[in-house]
């Protein structure tokens, strides 16, 4: 990127908030992914205006530009594979409206997750997705992953929850997709198609969000066996009788690493936990609770049903749950971190598998997640400097994804592709539809300026296998 076209830049979105220092372009070269790649430039637009301008740029001047969110993606769907200019979101930080009568939000994509959920919460409303990053993660990013979180099993994913968009394409125009109402099918739903593009499409500067009236009550409860077999296939036994709002699983090795965060002791013998969660109105809570109760009642491997004591108590347990991922690199220093997703009938199936791979590969792999709806995270531990243990990660992956696709699932639920599983997306997707994907790409960024390399990998840009 030369001076010239660094200035026309500046002029953009002012000399403040372009930059190219080295200390900087660091701070934008990596995300939750642990790769890195150089960026040119870092850009901070304050409007769509300004997004739509650089575009122009962008396309006149054929240089890549990578939307950017929090940098908290797991696949490598942030990073600037091929160089050029990454716009950083985080100007475009505006809860624009919430409207209560009709139960909408509109918000620009810097908008932490966590923070527009306590604003909503305050109003009486609820905004469902909760992926475990919402601390920190944008909405913007959540759209571009079309993120999850452990409320899925009982309200959706963030798809769901996206009404309409304002999105800026790869040659500069605006375009508005979706409606602010329950119903509209008037033409093709372009908002689904951007939900989760990973900014390959269109930079997206609004989104208009549905919203909930705020469950009255809830309360959770954790459920401790003494092995995996018992609590996996407790999971389709709780789903046939009561739809929780949470229904998440931990192996022991799970466990292990947040131990100290659980506000209590666990028995010696725990392989294994589910933690759940009913909401709504108080009076069906306690039905619920009682009915929960009923169920796991005298089941054989269950060692405890704990109920939390109060909302402290079940936010400790939450706050466990939400550390696992970064608490895995206790283990080894690196990790190859999947979000597969299997028919929950299957679930024991998948871990009695993923148990049998790290025997036979010599790698500890630990798994944990959103067992209500059958997404489990798969972590491979591992050193990537010790050549055997790299060696078995690749193997250990790739198995995994042809285990989970012969199980008729699907190699990703909410991480995305990125760059780290482009390599693989041949081995779930036919080559037709394939080819319809890349057409659509073809259609609206014919010069492969947003974000290039991801998704589908350019000719020269290896994919990374391991994050």
């Amino acid at each position: 990127m030369d001076k010239q076209t660094l200035k026309k830049l500046a002029a953009i979105v002012g000399p403040d908030h372009l930059t190219t220092a080295g200390e900087d372009l660091l701070c934008y070269s990596y995300d939750g992914s642990s790769l890195e790649y150089l960026p040119a430039a870092v850009a901070f637009p304050g409007s769509t205006a300004e997004v739509s301008a650089i575009m122009q740029l962008a396309s006149a001047e054929k240089f890549p530009v990578v939307p950017r969110g929090a940098g908290s993606g797991m696949t490598g769907g942030a990073l600037p594979v091929m160089g050029g200019l990454v716009m950083a979101m985080s100007r475009l930080n505006r809860i624009i409206e919430i409207d209560r009568d009709n139960q909408i939000a509109v918000v620009e994509p810097g908008v932490i997750t966590a923070r527009f959920q306590e604003e909503v919460e305050g109003l009486g409303l609820f905004y469902p997705p909760d992926p475990a990053s919402r601390q920190f993660c944008t909405i913007g990013g959540n759209v571009g992953e079309c993120a999850g979180g452990p409320r899925a099993v009982k309200y959706g994913v963030t798809r769901d929850y996206v009404l309409g968009l304002e999105a800026v394409l790869a040659d500069g125009r605006i375009i508005k997709t979706g409606v602010r109402t329950a119903k509209g099918v008037a033409g093709y739903d372009l908002t689904r198609l951007l939900v989760g593009s990973e900014g390959t499409l269109a930079i997206i500067t609004k989104i208009t969000l549905r919203l909930l009236a705020r469950p009255a009550a809830s309360t959770t409860f954790l459920l401790l066996f003494d092995t995996i077999q018992s609590t996996t296939e407790m999971v389709g036994t709780i789903l046939a009788s009561l739809t929780p709002c949470t229904l998440e699983y931990m192996d022991r090795a799970a466990l292990k690493v947040v131990a100290d965060n659980i506000p209590f002791k666990l028995p010696e013998n725990t392989e294994a936990l589910l933690l759940v969660e009913v909401d709504g109105n108080p009076r069906v809570v306690e039905i619920q609770a009682e009915e929960l109760s009923a169920i796991v009642e005298n089941r054989k491997g269950l060692l405890e049903i704990r109920r939390a004591k109060d909302k402290a108590e079940a936010e400790q347990l939450w706050a466990a749950r939400r550390a696992i991922s970064p608490s895995t690199f206790k283990i080894k220093p690196h990790k190859v971190g999947e979000d597969v997703v299997v028919p929950r009938s299957r679930i024991p199936e998948l871990v009695r598998f993923t148990e049998q791979l790290a025997a036979e590969l010599d790698l500890v792999i630990l798994t944990f997640g959103h067992a209500g709806d059958g997404n489990i995270h798969v972590n491979i531990m591992l050193d990537r400097n010790d050549p055997r243990e790299l060696a078995a990660g690749r193997t250990a992956t790739r198995r995994l994804f042809d285990q989970v696709i012969g199980m008729s699932g699907t190699i990703t639920g909410e991480h995305g592709i990125g760059i780290t599983k482009s390599a693989f997306l041949d081995r779930e997707i036919d080559p037709p539809s394939l080819a319809v994907m890349q057409t659509i790409k073809q259609g609206l960024d014919p010069l492969n300026i947003l974000n290039p390399g991801k998704i589908f990998p350019a000719p020269s840009t290896d994919a990374a296998e391991l994050s």
